[in-house]
C-alpha cells in the first residue's frame, strides 16, 4: 500500500474534495450550519434517493443538483463521480438519514478516492447508533456497532452466535415488521440480557423500552410495532474462554477459519478478531496471515 497522507485543510490538490455529509435522523433541527453549507456550495449532492433528500432541501431552500447514488447502482456510478472529482468538482454525499456508510451507500465510494488521492472529508452528525447508546443506560463503552443483521433466520442466528462472548455493548438496526423475530433471536442465542429498543429517536413519537431480553419479546408480542428501531444489548459479563476443541483451530488453516466465519454474515475484521481470540493469536497477524501479507514481504 503506497503512504497517502491527506491534509484537508492545507491541500493545494487541484481535484475536487468528497464530503460525508450526515442528515437529520428525524428532527431537521439537528443540522449542523456545516452541512448547510457545504449542501449549498457543493457542484453536486450525491444522493441514496433524491426525492427523499429533496424534501430535506426544500425546507432549507437549498438549490444545489442532485445525481443519484445508491446500492443498486454503485459500480456504475462511482467512476463518473471520481471523474467528476478529478475534474476540480465538489460532491457532498449524503444518505437518506444519518451518516453516510454507516448502514448506508458511501464505504465504495470513498475507497475509490482514497486510491485516487482524492480528500475525502467526514463532517460529525446525527448517527442513530449513537444517539440510542449514550441514553440506553447500558455501557457506553466499549461497544460494538453491528448495524442490520442478516435476513435469513440461520444466517442470523450463525451471526448472533459468534457475538455470544463479546463484552461490548451490541447495537443493531432494525425494521419494524422484523423486530419480534430478531428479538426472539437475541434470546435465544445471546441468553438472556439487559437490553433496550430506541423507537422513532429525535422525532415526535421517540420512545424507549429498557428491559430484559425476554421482556422485550413480550412488549413486541403486546404492542403494534410502528417505526424503526436501534436494538442496543448489555455484553457478556462473563465471556467463555474459546477453545481449539470448540472451533476447531487445531486443523482448519487461519485463513479457512476466517472465510467461514465471514461465510456467516460475519464482517472480515470481525471474523479476524473471533479468530485470534479462539487461536490465542495476536489480531494483527492473523490480519496478515489472512491478507497473505507476510508472504508478501518475504518475497
Amino acid at each position: 500500500m503506497t503512504l497517502y497522507a491527506q491534509s484537508s485543510f492545507t491541500s493545494q490538490s487541484k481535484t475536487g474534495t468528497l464530503y460525508l455529509v450526515p442528515t437529520p435522523i428525524g428532527n431537521l433541527d439537528d443540522i449542523t450550519l456545516r452541512v448547510l453549507n457545504i449542501l449549498q456550495t457543493a457542484d453536486v449532492i450525491a444522493a441514496e434517493d433524491t426525492r427523499n433528500t429533496q424534501k430535506l432541501l426544500n425546507h432549507f431552500e437549498i438549490k444545489t443538483k442532485q445525481i443519484s447514488f445508491h446500492e443498486h447502482n454503485t459500480a456504475s456510478r462511482i467512476p463518473e463521480l471520481v471523474t467528476m472529482l478529478q475534474a476540480g468538482n465538489t460532491i457532498a454525499q449524503v444518505s437518506d438519514a444519518g451518516m453516510p456508510s454507516i448502514s448506508d451507500p458511501g464505504h465504495e465510494l470513498v475507497v475509490a478516492c482514497i486510491k485516487a488521492q482524492i480528500p475525502v472529508v467526514s463532517l460529525p452528525g446525527s448517527t442513530a447508533g449513537l444517539t440510542g447508546l449514550v441514553a440506553s443506560g447500558l455501557s457506553p463503552q466499549p461497544f460494538l456497532f453491528y448495524g442490520f443483521l442478516q435476513r435469513k433466520p440461520k444466517e442470523q442466528r450463525a451471526e448472533l452466535e459468534q457475538l455470544r462472548n463479546e463484552p461490548a455493548t451490541l447495537i443493531f438496526y432494525e425494521a419494524p415488521h422484523r423486530l419480534k423475530a430478531t428479538l426472539n433471536h437475541l434470546l435465544h442465542e445471546l441468553g438472556e440480557r439487559e437490553a433496550v429498543l430506541g423507537r422513532e429517536l429525535t422525532k415526535k413519537h421517540e420512545e424507549y423500552v429498557r428491559g430484559t431480553l425476554s421482556e422485550l419479546v413480550d412488549w413486541a408480542t403486546s404492542n403494534q410495532i410502528r417505526g424503526e428501531f436501534v436494538i442496543l444489548v448489555a455484553g457478556n459479563p462473563h465471556p467463555e474462554p474459546l477453545t481449539q476443541a470448540t472451533t476447531g483451530a487445531a486443523e482448519v488453516p487461519i485463513e479457512v477459519q476466517v472465510d467461514r466465519l465471514i461465510q456467516t454474515g460475519l464482517k472480515p475484521n470481525q471474523a479476524i478478531k473471533q479468530v485470534a481470540k479462539a487461536n490465542q493469536l495476536v489480531r494483527q497477524d492473523v490480519y496478515n496471515r489472512f491478507h497473505h501479507l507476510d508472504a508478501e514481504e518475504k518475497s
